[in-house]
């Protein structure tokens, strides 16, 4: 398969959950804090009794990982499925901000308000997020853009589109390469 047809593959709107299984015997604790939040939001949906008594245990589970993972993500954070940790040492997310399915977020990346702007982020599908990157405000990321390392994102940036730098400048796709 090229890298071509790797990349057009992700879909940008259709979760990937194979993306989040965790492997037997494999040391993945990103995809054990994932776990303990889509099962909480599971049992929040459930109104009996077992599901009330569950989503302590489960509260407990996701404050082990998370202080495992070093990961500040609420439990009742909005995220597709799909999504790729694999380092997912500080990374932080706003609870009110919302992340597509099939992103990739690589740690020390902060998803969050601006002071002066109102707002949290919305960003689309299949997102990638470089380490140490900086979302902030209520500013939308387009389905399948980039965000470089350590780029500080304080405007919309379109989908197919880069954005790198301080603060962070768009890169419109080349003309006639694959897309991805």
């Amino acid at each position: 398969m090229s890298t071509e047809q790797g990349c057009s593959a992700i879909s940008s709107t259709d979760p990937d959950w194979s993306r989040e299984k965790r492997i037997p015997g494999r040391y993945e604790p990103s995809k054990h804090l994932l776990a303990s939040i889509r099962r909480y939001q599971l049992l929040k949906t459930r109104n009996n009794l077992t599901s009330k008594v569950m989503r302590h245990f489960v509260v407990l589970q996701h404050r082990f990982w998370s202080a495992i993972c070093g990961a500040d993500i609420p439990l009742d954070s909005i995220i597709g499925g799909g999504l790729l940790l694999p380092h997912p040492n500080g990374i932080v997310i706003h609870p009110e901000a919302r992340i597509g399915p099939n992103c990739l977020l690589f740690q020390q990346v902060t998803i969050g308000t601006l002071g002066h702007r109102p707002g949290t982020p919305v960003i689309g599908g299949h997102v990638d997020i470089g380490a140490g990157a900086r979302v902030l405000g209520g500013i939308t990321i387009g389905d399948h853009a980039l965000i470089g390392a350590n780029a500080v994102v304080v405007n919309d940036v379109p989908s197919r589109c880069t954005a790198v730098g301080i603060p962070a400048r768009v890169i419109p796709p080349k003309q006639g390469k694959s897309q991805r």
